[in-house]
């Protein structure tokens, strides 16, 4: 389950169907920059039109700072340092400071003590694996459904499936996607993919290859682009017939 940060990480609203292009099917003057943006809100947005969460587990803290740098200076807008990583709440902190513009958050939260911690230090989301009913977790306030593991459910199929009985909830899917197959999650129904060993490479992770951790954000980053540009302009296409 994915939760955004809130002033009360326990009053958080249940979003649904959050369209980041339903204002285009409106005839109307008015931008996205022109309307009073909650903190939530953006973050929520900025997960929509990334396409993309780079979801880092790391042996050390040192390494995590310099694989999440990587990952971010590559063109990852939205990044998931996992709660088992070590030193991860400094880490988050200096990121925080050092990418002020990026949405930064927190992975495989297992308590509550952890998700106040993790809020503190200034997340602005949480994941957790905690609840694996789609439509119960939906309920319980996730503006955003994890579905995981999907390459073990099924895949790109299985989130197609999903969201024939359930298009009014947004789902990341995550585990086992590839940077090649990032596009079709999304354009079958995706919100976003969660993207660990497809970005922080094992082999690169080991060498400290950070130029190699770099230019896969960058593709992964570009691949999320294409697709949620079609997913955009199929939208427009539905909204004049």
């Amino acid at each position: 389950m994915l939760v955004s940060r809130s002033i009360s990480m326990w009053s958080l609203p249940a979003i649904g169907c959050w369209n980041p292009f339903a204002f285009a099917r409106f005839r109307v003057s008015c931008t996205f920059s022109q309307l009073p943006v909650s903190p939530k809100d953006k973050t929520l947005r900025t997960i929509y039109n990334s396409g993309v969460i780079a979801c880092l587990r790391a042996s050390s803290a040192e390494l995590a700072m310099s694989a999440a740098c990587a990952a971010l200076n590559g063109g990852v807008s939205v990044l998931e340092i996992v709660m088992s990583t070590p030193g991860v709440l400094e880490v988050l902190q200096q990121l925080l400071q050092d990418y002020p513009t990026r949405t930064l958050g927190v992975g495989t939260v297992l308590n509550v003590k952890d998700a106040k911690n993790a809020v503190e230090a200034g997340a602005k989301f949480l994941m957790s694996p905690t609840m694996v009913n789609v439509l119960t977790a939906y309920e319980a306030g996730a503006q955003i459904v994890k579905v995981y593991p999907v390459s073990a459910l099924g895949g790109i199929k299985y989130i197609s499936a999903l969201k024939k009985p359930f298009p009014h909830i947004s789902m990341v899917a995550s585990q086992g996607i590839t940077i090649e197959s990032t596009g079709d999650y999304i354009r079958e129904g995706a919100s976003s993919v969660v993207l660990s060993d497809a970005i922080f490479n094992k082999e690169f992770m080991k060498q400290k290859n950070f130029d190699g951790i770099s230019q896969l954000s960058k593709l992964a980053a570009s691949r999320a682009m294409e697709a949620l540009e079609w997913k955009q302009q199929s939208s427009l296409n539905e909204s004049c017939h």
